[in-house]
């Protein structure tokens, strides 16, 4: 039965006379009034958009209960991060399964079934403030920790006594994208924080002038002792660190999310000590990964795409010369660490994690065999003074286990096992190779049942990313369970502007070639079309944030192509992103329009701006939230806004605006579980 005749016609925003003029290019900016995100009328114009997407969902509440259900089943199950050794004892994060945060406990020893210490939960009485930074000190008395609250960027300090498991009176407000580094002798810490907003929305406030400190315990803020600025440079951002004895501390300055930067070091305890160069510009990038016997390796990629391990002498009176200890090698190094006196490598072979162990002079001692072909997520315990080191790996059919790996005895064991509800010996993930519209060829992960027909006829999710140097390796989600039992194919496209085969491919998806990733997006749907696997009608695509921007992009480039498509916290309006919050540093990865030979290639392709008016587009569900502080919810506004306008069809095309949440950083369990029923009813309702 149809019910689409019982939704609401749907609606039309009004439009306003906005003209810009770039370098002689006049460009229409009809949705200007949308971004201020506290004005009544966007405030309104929010709900009403609400009501129109709920009165869709109600038309298929049958699909949704169903999801909702089997989403909530599969969802609980037990989790556990890596622990990590503290002083005698362990702390890890755990999860009964339907918590919506993570909670912290303590073990005395790895068999121990340990004790809780800090439950989040308590927080908030809708599961919306988080912890998303911690920082335990030398002593094993205090832990650091930020909260985030609706998932925003913005974090505020807190020191948390173990012992009593109640804060200090310390509060540490204004911190962004800044670890604590604690002293030796527990007393007190350095972070990095920016200036008072000073703002009431705080959508639209730009962070500048970051600037490090010292913090001693029981101080006001307001006492904190300023450690390094620049305030030649107020977009610079200072990422600090340490080795594991504090004796040296590291400084990293940059001034976008690319991998160059300057590194700086000093002794720990000279505080009036001069900031000396390891390297002084921002041309490449220099990520120190440890300390020993002061020499100090340094991952990079200068002279080296696949990247490579560097050392140099540390001394009072400044830096030795560089020594290469791991050249490239063919295969991309995506991550290392120093520990127990070794090298830990994570290498990607075809997007999937490999782990090389070498010795501090660079020999290769051995390979570890994981699992299953998968990838590596978090790492605990990478110290000099620990025989054990922890990994968290993950793949699309197995849950995201810990493995305890023994340097001693080479044995690498199951530490913690997901048990989850569901039959995975009946699916398989291959990895297939597709060409791009240039003939490069893409990796590809497709998730299926055993046996299944390629006759066309099988829904399927199609999903990407492509930038920032991220790679798509393959890693666990139970939202996707329920997709798979009903017949469905998850497929996940390695495109460019990803870490997969180094720093060529990504910069072969950034700037000027970011068309390379949306062709890369639309042969993955083509691919699978022509491999059986699906059709047009019953392909849909998903993305966020950056995989936002690819899928809003292929959605006004082939709309033909696609029987759906999510556009999930995007990134859409290419000619104004870089004025709102976080998005000034990512002009080294998309250009930015006040470049008029950037502009060119922006407005080219930017989603906002190519959407054709008498134009059939298929059913579309954007999302993003209210307080979402690093993509701003103004660019799907604008773009829900102009899709409506522009569409000659009758497909559903919605935005879906939900509260007190941000980029997804902290999102509480529940409000995933909500996020993913709505999704997947909204395939499942127009995949036909």
């Amino acid at each position: 039965m149809d019910n689409t005749k019982n939704l609401p016609k749907r609606r039309i925003t009004r439009r306003e006379l906005v003209i810009d003029n770039y370098h002689g290019t006049p460009v229409a900016d009809p949705y200007r009034w949308l971004e201020d995100d506290i004005a009544p009328e966007v405030v309104e114009w929010t709900k009403e958009q609400n009501a129109d997407f709920n009165a869709f969902m109600a038309q298929h509440d049958d699909i949704r209960t169903g999801l909702k259900g089997r989403l909530t089943d599969l969802w609980h199950y037990e989790k556990s991060g890596a622990p990590k050794y503290v002083n005698g004892k362990y702390y890890v994060w755990r999860n009964d399964g339907l918590q919506n945060q993570n909670v912290l406990y303590v073990l005395d020893s790895l068999t121990d079934a340990g004790q809780m210490v800090f439950d989040p939960n308590t927080l908030s009485e809708d599961g919306t403030v988080a912890v998303v930074l911690t920082s335990f000190s030398p002593d094993g008395k205090y832990m650091a920790y930020g909260l985030s609250e609706s998932g925003s960027d913005w974090q505020t300090g807190y020191i948390l006594d173990l012992q009593t498991r109640q804060n200090l009176p310390d509060t540490l407000k204004h911190i962004k994208f800044s670890p604590f580094i604690w002293l030796a002798d527990s007393t007190g810490l350095f972070y990095a924080r920016f200036p008072d907003p000073n703002t009431d929305d705080i959508l639209k406030a730009q962070a500048l002038n970051q600037e490090v400190f010292l913090h001693y315990l029981g101080d006001e803020q307001a006492k904190d002792q300023s450690i390094y600025k620049d305030p030649k440079n107020p977009k610079y951002n200072f990422y600090i660190s340490s080795d594991e004895v504090k004796k040296w501390m590291f400084l990293e300055a940059s001034e976008g999310t690319l991998f160059k930067n300057a590194l700086y070091y000093r002794k720990m305890d000279d505080l009036q000590g001069a900031w000396m160069p390891i390297a002084d510009n921002l041309d490449e990038g220099y990520d120190p990964i440890g300390v020993h016997n002061d020499i100090v390796y340094i991952y990079t990629q200068k002279d080296a795409p696949n990247g490579c391990i560097m050392s140099v002498q540390l001394s009072e009176n400044g830096a030795g010369a560089w020594t290469t200890v791991i050249p490239t090698q063919d295969k991309s190094l995506n991550r290392a660490y120093v520990a127990n006196n070794h090298l830990v490598c994570i290498y990607l072979n075809h997007a999937t994690s490999q782990v090389s162990i070498f010795t501090l002079d660079g020999k290769h001692v051995r390979d570890l065999e994981l699992p299953a072909p998968g990838s590596i997520g978090q790492m605990v315990e990478l110290r000099q003074d620990r025989t054990e080191m922890f990994l968290q790996f993950a793949s699309y059919l197995y849950p995201v286990s810990v493995l305890r790996y023994d340097f001693e005895t080479n044995e690498l064991s199951t530490w913690f096992e997901s048990k989850v509800n569901f039959d995975f010996a009946n699916y398989e993930t291959v990895q297939e190779f597709y060409s791009s519209k240039d003939g490069t060829q893409v990796p590809i992960f497709i998730t299926r049942k055993k046996g299944i027909k390629l006759d066309g006829n099988n829904p399927t999710l199609l999903y990407g990313y492509g930038g920032f140097n991220i790679s798509m390796s393959p890693n666990f989600t139970a939202s996707i369970l329920p997709m798979l039992e009903k017949g469905g194919v998850y497929a996940v496209a390695c495109c460019r502007g990803g870490s997969e085969y180094g720093e060529k491919w990504h910069r072969e998806g950034m700037l000027e070639s970011k068309q390379n990733v949306f062709d890369d997006f639309i042969a993955a749907g083509e691919y699978l079309i022509a491999q059986g696997y699906t059709k047009p009608k019953k392909l849909a695509i998903s993305g966020g944030s950056n995989g936002g921007l690819l899928t809003g992009a292929c959605l006004v480039q082939r709309p033909e192509l696609f029987g759906a498509v999510f556009v999930i916290v995007p990134v859409l309006d290419m000619l104004l992103y870089h004025l709102f919050t976080a998005g000034r540093y990512w002009v080294g990865e998309y250009g930015c329009a006040d470049d008029p030979e950037q502009f060119k290639f922006l407005y080219e392709y930017s989603p906002l701006h190519n959407v054709k008016t008498n134009t059939v587009y298929p059913a579309t569900l954007i999302m993003t939230a209210d307080t979402d502080d690093r993509v701003v919810p103004m660019q799907a506004r604008k773009f829900a806004a102009t899709l409506q306008a522009a569409d000659a069809g009758d497909n559903p095309l919605h935005i879906r605006i939900e509260s007190a949440a941000g980029h997804g950083m902290g999102k509480p369990v529940h409000k995933q579980i909500d996020e993913h029923a709505d999704m997947y009813t909204f395939m499942f309702a127009n995949l036909k």
